[in-house]
């Protein structure tokens, strides 16, 4: 675990230090650790390495950082003369291997300051607090590029995708049993043999070179072909609508005009965001009027005891009042934001969209046309040529597959020539795009939620949803999800323990001792996927759910990867987030 490999150290140094991180190790840790936990192991304060500080000469430091030259730069900046470095010594982690050039640096630079320096390998990125994706630059056009069949590009980028992984589940302290769904391609079957490898060889070399048993815990690997309809449905859950139809980049909203723009950063640490943003946007533009309403009473109410003890109260708390209120003027807006953009276009595409996905119609009729449900859409002037190749997408994996002859009609009808791709790619991806008897797709049988609410525009549940109830319940068939692991362990995800058996100890313990589920998707995952792992964990108390990914799709991306796939190398320079 991240905590013992830095903090074991010191335990016997009854002594303060100061901590200081770069922009990545700040956010793995508060995902893993409070700042009370922080102080438990003795750490006073925690400070970023990029930036200028105070000496605090008679204090040792630990640097938690990744070996980039910014924050290299950073540590040799506070030692670089003996008579005036800022701190006492430093204790040096790094999150992954340090090349040569930059510990080199180091050791002309201020070795003598340094106590300890120390690799732990951590190359993945906990995204949210139940998100993880992994450095793998190009994933996606290394996973499914017909350009690389022959290479081996393919197989190095699977075995540092299962490398990272077992970094992962490392750092959740897990030995998971590994599964995966078997398909037409073998790449999540290879994968999961990779891992598990790979899990034998970390438990084996563990410093106290035992073999660690499994823990109660599951690893299941996916391909992305396993359900290709969530990637290019309009979700209207908040987050998912917003990435989607916002110009959100690097998780930063801006708004306002050129030269007055204003930035805001979503992320983990508003707590408004983290209880909105999964939430249906029909319900957000509700809920947010009302808590600024609220907050601007409770000010009011204050302003209405003028004494002056209430009005230096009142004082003091303005800061909070105005960062609340802004934090809900920014959500608002980015609310507002969507709603536009659904009313003017987006509402009619999702009543087809729906119908198509699922098959069935809001009354629950059978679907009898799907090209009468689709015409419509490819024949409205306003929709952009994006929406158009989404919903002709959603019609091809609802019929699984077309005739060559309908496709080329479809795509000379809408004009989208250029980005054909978009559409025929799939097949790199083993989605069929043209029908064929011979490869007959098994669907996952769907789990009834008739009788859960739903809006109208929201029908469709990811499939991964299902997946994780199943699995948590124990009801995954192993023929279609085989193990890869010789010895699984005992699932018990639903948490039925008997009285007997059941620790007695604090809710935190409980917690520690329940199950958890880690889903990993090749190729990409969504954030109404994301939204699941939460929704999922929150209904069965006894498990958490962990997803994560190569990285994090939008749909408009995806398109832009899948057309890509057929493009020589050196020609795709894919964003890599």
């Amino acid at each position: 675990e991240l905590k013992s490999a830095v903090f074991d150290d010191f335990r016997k140094e009854e002594e303060w230090k100061i901590m200081l991180l770069d922009d990545y190790t700040t956010k793995l840790l508060s995902l893993c650790c409070k700042m009370t936990d922080l102080l438990a192991e003795g750490i006073t304060v925690v400070e970023n390495v990029y930036k200028n500080r105070e000496p605090v000469p008679h204090m040792k430091a630990i640097y938690l950082i990744t070996p980039t030259k910014k924050s290299v730069d950073g540590l040799i900046d506070d030692f670089i003369t003996k008579s005036c470095s800022r701190y006492k010594a430093a204790y040096v982690y790094f999150t992954d291997f340090c090349p040569d050039n930059l510990f080199n640096k180091i050791k002309s630079s201020c070795a003598k300051s340094i106590r300890k320096c120390k690799e732990i390998n951590i190359s993945f990125f906990p995204y949210e607090s139940q998100v993880f994706i992994l450095n793998v630059p190009d994933a996606f056009y290394r996973c499914y590029s017909p350009t690389l069949e022959k290479t081996k590009e393919k197989d190095t980028v699977m075995q540092v995708m299962a490398e990272q992984i077992v970094t992962l589940c490392a750092t959740l302290d897990e030995n998971p049993g590994v599964r995966y769904k078997s398909g037409p391609s073998d790449r999540a079957s290879k994968l999961a043999q990779l891992v598990e490898k790979n899990l034998e060889n970390y438990y084996r070399t563990d410093e106290k070179s035992q073999i660690k048993a499994k823990t109660h815990s599951q690893l299941i690997i996916i391909d992305r072909a396993f359900d290709p309809v969530s990637t290019v449905l309009h979700e209207l859950t908040f987050q998912a609508m917003a990435y989607d139809l916002l110009p959100i980049e690097n998780d930063t909203y801006k708004q306002g005009s050129a030269g007055k723009e204003k930035e805001a950063i979503l992320e983990e640490d508003d707590d408004l965001w983290v209880k909105m943003r999964h939430k249906h946007i029909a319900d957000v533009i509700e809920e947010i009027p009302k808590l600024l309403k609220e907050i601007s009473s409770k000010k009011k109410e204050a302003e209405g005891k003028l004494s002056l003890s209430a009005l230096s109260q009142l004082m003091k708390r303005m800061p909070q009042y105005r960062k609340e209120i802004s934090k809900q003027v920014v959500h608002l807006n980015i609310a507002e934001d969507c709603m536009s953009k659904f009313k003017s276009n987006i509402e009619r595409l999702c009543k087809t969209e729906q119908d198509l996905a699922l098959g069935t119609d809001a009354e629950g009729q059978k679907v009898k046309d799907s090209m009468r449900v689709l015409l419509p859409v490819l024949l409205n002037k306003s929709h952009e040529s994006y929406d158009k190749i989404r919903a002709i997408l959603l019609y091809i994996f609802s019929t699984n597959g077309t005739t060559q002859e309908n496709l080329e009609k479809l795509i000379q009808n809408v004009h989208i020539e250029s980005d054909s791709d978009m559409i025929r790619n799939w097949k790199y991806l083993d989605v069929p795009v043209i029908s064929s008897f011979a490869v007959q797709q098994h669907k996952y049988s769907r789990r009834d939620r008739s009788s859960e609410e739903t809006f109208q525009l929201s029908r469709w549940t990811p499939v991964i949803k299902d997946v994780m109830e199943d699995a948590i319940e124990n009801k995954l068939d192993s023929k279609d999800w085989p193990y890869s692991s010789r010895c699984p362990p005992t699932w018990n995800g639903s948490g039925a323990v008997s009285a007997r058996q059941k620790p007695k100890g604090s809710s935190r313990e409980e917690r520690k001792s329940s199950a958890r589920l880690i889903i990993f998707v090749i190729g990409g995952v969504t954030y109404s996927e994301m939204r699941c792992a939460y929704e999922v964990s929150e209904a069965y108390k006894s498990c958490e759910v962990v997803i994560g990914s190569t990285h994090i799709l939008t749909p408009k991306r995806l398109l832009d990867e899948v057309k890509s796939l057929t493009k020589p190398k050196d020609m795709v320079s894919i964003k890599d987030e």
